[in-house]
């Protein structure tokens, strides 16, 4: 399955949930619920998945959890917040080369319409 197969069905999963639910929650129930929906879809889903920091030859453990990774293609960081922000990107493009993965999505799911909440970010290296 490709990367563009993987985010088709996360995005349709998401509107879905953001349809019943609505905005207003907090993000770990928009995580929770957006995982068992993938789980459902028989992908191989991995939650606050660790990503190493490698430093000067120096494998650092500091902390950094994408929130969602996908068939080992897309990275999932979810958010429940006003408006999404170059911070919330930054963070996503750090994922994004620290593991190599190609694609993410930033998905903000405290908005009206939820295709108006969800962001591709590519790793172009």
């Amino acid at each position: 399955m490709t990367e563009n197969e993987i985010s088709n069905i996360v995005i349709g999963e998401a509107i879905n949930i953001h349809q019943q639910l609505g905005p207003g929650l907090l993000e770990s129930v928009y995580e929770e619920c957006l995982i068992h929906k993938l789980i459902k879809k028989e992908l191989v889903v991995e939650r606050q998945k660790p990503i190493p920091l490698i430093f000067e030859e120096i494998k650092l453990e500091c902390g950094f959890r994408c929130d969602i990774l996908i068939e080992k293609k897309v990275i999932i960081e979810v958010k429940a917040v006003d408006a999404l922000n170059d911070i919330h990107l930054a963070q996503v493009l750090t994922y994004l080369k620290l593991t190599g993965v190609k694609l993410g999505l930033l998905m903000n799911f405290n908005v009206v319409r939820m295709k108006d909440g969800v962001r591709r970010v590519v790793n172009n290296l």
